[in-house]
């Protein structure tokens, strides 16, 4: 079952062609921490942005490995791309812009992201 996610304003919306996840990753970097990201990554090809493309801002940091996306309308990241371990194409999904998914249900993987 494919699943919807937008920013907070829903200029943006993206959706995902694959189960609803039920971990996601919590990492500790400056970033994901300031805000609170909970990701999910799912390969490239299972991601499609359904509107407001044209409203993305990136944003990259300390070794550029993912390019932040988020609205210039209301600030929000509701995703983001990179490449996975194996070198493909990755979509990292902010669980949190994704309405139907239960964030207190989701198994948390920890990552120390700070220390890399």
């Amino acid at each position: 079952m494919a699943y919807e996610g937008s920013c907070h304003c829903g200029a943006v919306v993206f959706e995902v062609s694959t189960e609803i996840p039920t971990t996601a990753i919590s990492c500790n970097c400056s970033h994901c921490r300031r805000k609170g990201f909970l990701f999910s990554f799912v390969p490239y090809d299972d991601f499609s942005i359904i509107r407001g493309e044209d409203l993305l801002t990136d944003y990259y940091f300390n070794k550029h490995a993912i390019c932040h996306r988020f609205c210039a309308i209301c600030g929000c990241q509701p995703f983001g791309r990179g490449k996975g371990p194996d070198g493909r194409q990755m979509a990292a999904i902010n669980l949190r812009c994704v309405p139907l998914v239960d964030l207190d249900a989701l198994a948390i993987q920890k990552v120390d992201g700070a220390s890399t």
